[in-house]
């Protein structure tokens, strides 16, 4: 299908893009795997060209591109040619607006720049062991301190964990409110910041994940972001976004595994044809083919309301909840196509299942997501209590 909302400058971009991933980053993405993370020089080359926070202005060292079509082709030749793991769409897209949002002119100037050069990692610290999409219910606090703020708490399944400079971490600033909540810039060294195990996954091996913990750990009031009462609703905001992100990897990934596959079922032979001569392949891969065409025109349609600024809370929760979906079942029948191979790690189809798992999962589990588009609709249980 030709998708229209890119236009000629994005598809020159993509083959520049394309270039980079295949050859700085796809043949390094098996030693990744296998050690449990991502290079810091990986981020620090794409840096250089420019592809960190290309959102960010240039007073401070970014390119000032805010067209998310530009985002959206760079995460789609990662999946194709370097690893789902990199994630520099979080680093990107989805801990830095936080910064861009949130943050004072000053904290701008010192935290933007580093981040565009790749020279500091970030990450953001939500979920913990007892609250994962229920982030009204998180544990960890933070007390005024007068001239600091004292952090306590335990955050669990932290991407970017392991390696992150700069971790922008939720807690609790008023025990007496659900929703009073704040985000503080936590920085490598600082004195009673500590990383737990390096989480080991069924998937998304390259990418490190971690615990934290924080044990009295002080906060200068320069590294708070915005009203530290109003934490909650910052990440609200923000998290129609995230959500985006993970519908356009979702997206990218399944395509990515219908190709494959589509090169495998013509090639495979049994009963001396290629087995996608057969009807029940050909009918599979008819209907994925039809089932990725109308997802990625709405994950497209999501690109451009965002662009314009009306991407809301509910929409970008069906396109969620409706990629990730469609991620999972079409790389299910991928592997079931492949057959014996499509068990085995050496293909990459393999790799891609239990990769792909977690994205129903995480930036909000589906059962949420059905929870807000439901409500949407005035299907809301609260209301009667």
């Amino acid at each position: 299908m030709r998708r229209t909302h890119f236009e000629p400058d994005h598809h020159a971009f993509r083959d520049s893009v394309a270039r980079f991933f295949q050859g700085e980053i796809g043949p390094h993405t098996a030693r990744w795997r296998e050690q449990g993370f991502v290079d810091r020089s990986a981020f620090l080359k794409a840096g250089e060209q420019g592809y960190l926070l290309m959102w960010a202005p240039e007073a401070y060292g970014g390119p000032g591109l805010k067209d998310l079509r530009y985002e959206q082709v760079l995460y789609e030749e990662n999946v194709r040619h370097g690893d789902i793991g990199f994630y520099i769409n979080l680093h990107s897209r989805v801990v830095a607006p936080y910064l861009g949002a949130f943050a004072s002119e000053a904290q701008k100037a010192r935290f933007l720049p580093p981040a565009i050069r790749g020279e500091k990692i970030l990450a953001i610290a939500m979920t913990e062991p007892d609250a994962g999409s229920d982030l009204a219910g998180m544990k960890s606090s933070a007390k005024d301190m007068g001239d600091h703020w004292l952090l306590n708490g335990a955050k669990t399944y932290i991407s970017n964990g392991t390696q992150a400079d700069l971790v922008i971490v939720a807690a609790r600033t008023d025990p007496g409110s659900r929703h009073a909540i704040g985000l503080f810039v936590v920085e490598a060294g600082m004195p009673g910041f500590t990383r737990g195990r390096k989480l080991k996954k069924i998937g998304l091996h390259a990418q490190d994940t971690a615990e934290l913990f924080f044990d009295n750990v002080r906060i200068p009031k320069e590294n708070v972001l915005g009203d530290p009462a109003r934490g909650f609703f910052y990440m609200s905001e923000l998290l129609a976004e995230e959500r985006l992100q993970v519908a356009i990897g979702s997206i990218a990934h399944a395509q990515v595994a219908f190709d494959l596959t589509l090169d495998y079922v013509r090639q495979r032979m049994a009963f001396g044809k290629p087995v996608g001569t057969f009807q029940h392949v050909r009918f599979e891969m008819a209907t994925m083919r039809a089932q990725l065409d109308a997802a990625q025109a709405f994950v497209d349609h999501c690109v451009m309301e965002a662009n314009a600024g009306e991407l809301t809370a509910v929409v970008a929760s069906e396109a969620k909840l409706l990629a990730t979906e469609l991620e999972n079942r079409v790389i299910d029948a991928c592997v079931q196509l492949h057959g014996g191979a499509g068990y085995m790690e050496e293909y990459r189809i393999a790799r891609m299942y239990t990769d792909a798992r977690v994205s129903r999962i995480f930036a909000g589990a589906n059962e949420i997501m059905k929870e807000i588009i439901g409500r949407s609709l005035g299907l809301d249980d609260r209301k009667k209590a």
